[in-house]
């Protein structure tokens, strides 16, 4: 990999974010002091099977290079008081219209994920993902905010991504690996509804194979440990990431 590319700054900058973390307190998942976001994975039926639509950031900002879904930080307008991922789900809707054009409803849009980064750090946001229907049209892209989309399977993205020839940031890399390879929008929908939400909040560790993100059911998640193999992890010290989700049974 080219050591100048933005994959590699990125790649560098997430190995930073080991020194800076520190071991996760109780409440750091809830912290009313973290910035809180939205983002929403739009599905469409592609020639091959399901598609998202992704967008590239310019070279500077939050996420630098990166292609991430649409979506953006909460504005006041946004605030639900109490409520959190009604907040997070206006502000992905919002965002969503804003940097691409797409008006999709926020009523309908279902709540997929949400990730917490690493504590300890000095720029840390919350962010909520949610999955919907694509509303038709075509994107109408800020210039700003927004130098490319396009439409793509999720795994041809991992694909590219470890080739070196793509930004991402591992938790859309991670929502990536898990909307996996259906063969219909209606596919994804259905499967994310039967999942449920998922809470990520993330640890970052060097293991032996280099720095690494970690979560809630990995035997290494807190500082004392609790024995055994599960794992649920992303290894990041070098393309292609690894993504290890297993419980003791299934080692």
């Amino acid at each position: 990999m080219d050591e100048s590319s933005p994959a590699a700054r990125t790649l560098r900058a997430l190995a930073d974010t080991i020194g800076e973390s520190r071991p996760r307190h109780p409440d750091d998942g809830t912290d009313p002091a973290v910035p809180v976001a939205g983002t929403v994975v739009i599905v469409r039926d592609g020639a091959h099977g399901a598609e998202v639509l992704m967008i590239e950031r310019p070279d500077r900002g939050s996420f630098a290079g990166a292609w991430v879904f649409p979506g953006g930080k909460l504005e006041d307008d946004d605030r639900v008081e109490g409520d959190e991922a009604e907040s997070a789900r206006r502000a992905a809707a919002r965002e969503t219209h804003e940097e691409t054009g797409l008006v999709v409803d926020a009523a309908t849009l279902v709540p997929l994920s949400c990730w917490d980064p690493p504590p300890g750090l000095p720029l840390r946001i919350r962010t909520w993902f949610f999955v919907a229907d694509d509303p038709g049209g075509e994107p109408a892209l800020a210039p700003d905010e927004v130098i490319a989309a396009d439409w793509v399977r999720p795994l041809d993205m991992l694909a590219r991504h470890g080739r070196g020839e793509i930004t991402l940031y591992p938790p859309t890399w991670v929502t990536l690996h898990e909307l996996g390879d259906q063969p219909t929008a209606a596919a994804l929908l259905g499967a994310v509804r039967m999942r449920g939400i998922e809470q990520f909040e993330t640890v970052a560790r060097r293991g032996a194979a280099g720095p690494m993100m970690l979560w809630q059911g990995d035997a290494e998640y807190s500082d004392a440990g609790v024995g055994g193999v599960s794992r649920h992890r992303l290894e990041i010290g070098a393309l292609p990431w690894t993504y290890r989700r297993a419980d003791s049974s299934e080692n």
